[in-house]
């Protein structure tokens, strides 16, 4: 579905099926791996970071079953949200609750893997009880 590293100007929504939202990770020069970051299902956007600026998709998206999205360019969602106000608010409403639970939960990865990686090398005999 999505790429990447390709110029994003469009949103998706997830009508039916499911789908995995992955990224390229270098282990080494010549090692890379693309491990799922996250699965979508019915409801979930995606594509929301190249909304109204256009740049360059973070990661790619593909198709887990067979499914349909809608695809919400930046132009026809702008001009829409324009003429009505009310329906603006309450989609990016929406959006802004969507994004902090994406901000949380990627948070709690993080110092999941900052702890895992303190464990992995021993970091914590060196480090103060305090």
């Amino acid at each position: 579905m999505l790429q990447e590293g390709e110029i994003g100007k469009s949103l998706f929504w997830v009508l039916e099926g499911n789908l995995r939202v992955s990224v390229h990770v270098s282990l080494e020069e010549r090692r890379k791996v693309r491990p799922g970051i996250c699965d979508l299902g019915p409801g979930d956007i995606f594509g929301e970071v190249c909304l109204y600026k256009s740049s360059i998709r973070t990661a790619y998206v593909t198709a887990v079953t067979d499914g349909n999205v809608l695809e919400i360019d930046e132009a026809s969602l702008s001009n829409y949200l324009d003429e009505h106000p009310a329906q603006g608010y309450l989609f990016y409403k929406g959006l802004f609750e969507i994004l902090i639970l994406r901000l949380t939960n990627g948070n709690q990865r993080v110092e999941s893997l900052l702890a895992w990686g303190l464990k992995v090398h021993d970091i914590e005999r060196h480090l103060s009880a305090n």
